[in-house]
């Protein structure tokens, strides 16, 4: 009997996920990660996870499913390679995805360790996406969900050949709709359970105000400034804003004015007007390939460069292994550096890489 290792954060997903893998005759062991030692953990908070709640919760539906259930303390890791990683971001100006970096380095890594360590055959989690064995290729393929709707192939990108060999994601067939009805049938308190929506550890969304606790520092005011460098207003700190931002300028102009780009050398903030968002090209660096391509030569490809956008047409062509230059055939809106820009043929994901702009 084939052993797995599931990630079961309180939610609906990753219960029945335990459900199914269960009754397909799977040896299940059920693991919820403690990721952050702040006051959110042991706040009841609706749109994050990892809560402590979220732990009993998960806790509840793996004594229903009489499965074991362990919590793994990751903390430190978390800390290191994903809260961290957030906040060097910001403070160079990126605008990070930190659900990406919790996936790449604690779900497929740390965790995928510790259950190959324990013995186990797999990882399993809630993620709607589809591993697949290519037979001809003699490697394995990462695809969309059937459910377009909540397909999270974008924030899996990253995934090795060998971790997708050692992870199941059995939702990845089903609509959201009959993952609620299964939990629902089973008995399963949480059926109904709002997904999580916000960053785990900064679940009000106020970034800015989590950067300046978590880091100590005070972030200066600075000058707005024209595209054509006219000194505008005042902003409140680089870590307050992102690529695209019309809110919360308190600029008075004749037109709406947007975030055009942020430049720590002189601690200013560029406005431009919506038509100067748009540009139709840039350089996406630490690569990860997923399919089998040439990448000697430039091919095509569908691009996603934010997490639910619909992904647009381009040329790519290497520039070496791990950086690529991405030209849309269409200019598109407010692309942005520390962003993922994702790239499909079809419903198969080729493989992604972190937003350089230039």
């Amino acid at each position: 009997m084939k052993k797995v290792l599931i990630a079961m954060s309180g939610g609906v997903d990753s219960s029945v996920a335990a459900y199914l893998l269960k009754m397909q005759g799977y040896d299940c062991i059920g693991v919820t990660m403690k990721l952050y030692e702040n006051k959110a953990a042991v706040q009841k908070c609706s749109n994050t996870c990892c809560s402590i709640e979220d732990i009993e919760d998960a806790k509840s539906v793996a004594y229903q499913l009489d499965i074991p259930h362990h919590v793994f303390n990751f903390t430190a890791d978390f800390k290191t390679h994903v809260i961290q990683k957030f906040a060097d971001a910001y403070e160079k100006g990126l605008t990070p995805n930190p659900c990406i970096d919790c996936n790449r380095y604690l779900k497929f890594d740390h965790l995928l360790h510790r259950a190959l360590q324990l013995g186990c055959d797999y990882i399993a989690t809630g993620h709607y996406a589809q591993i697949i064995s290519d037979s001809l290729e003699q490697r394995f393929l990462l695809k969309k969900a059937v459910d377009q709707n909540k397909d999270q192939s974008y924030v899996l990108y990253s995934m090795t050949q060998n971790q997708l060999s050692h992870t199941l994601l059995p939702l990845g067939t089903l609509c959201k709709d009959e993952v609620r009805s299964i939990a629902e049938k089973q008995g399963f308190f949480n059926a109904h359970k709002r997904d999580s929506q916000d960053i785990c550890f900064v679940p009000d969304g106020d970034y800015a105000q989590f950067l300046r606790g978590y880091t100590k520092k005070n972030y200066p005011k600075g000058n707005f400034i024209s595209t054509d460098g006219q000194v505008l207003g005042t902003h409140r700190g680089i870590i307050h804003y992102t690529i695209g931002q019309r809110k919360g300028l308190g600029i008075s102009a004749l037109h709406p004015l947007y975030v055009q780009k942020k430049s720590l050398s002189d601690n200013t903030i560029t406005l431009c007007e919506e038509t100067d968002l748009y540009t139709a090209s840039f350089q996406a660096e630490d690569f990860n390939l997923i399919s089998d391509l040439d990448l000697n030569l430039p091919f095509r490809a569908n691009v996603r460069i934010r997490y639910h956008q619909q992904e647009q047409p381009a040329t790519i062509t290497p520039l070496n292994e791990r950086t690529l230059h991405i030209q849309f055939d269409t200019p598109q809106r407010a692309i942005t550096s520390g962003q993922a820009a994702v790239l499909y043929q079809g419903d198969l994901l080729i493989g992604g890489g972190t937003i350089l702009t230039y």
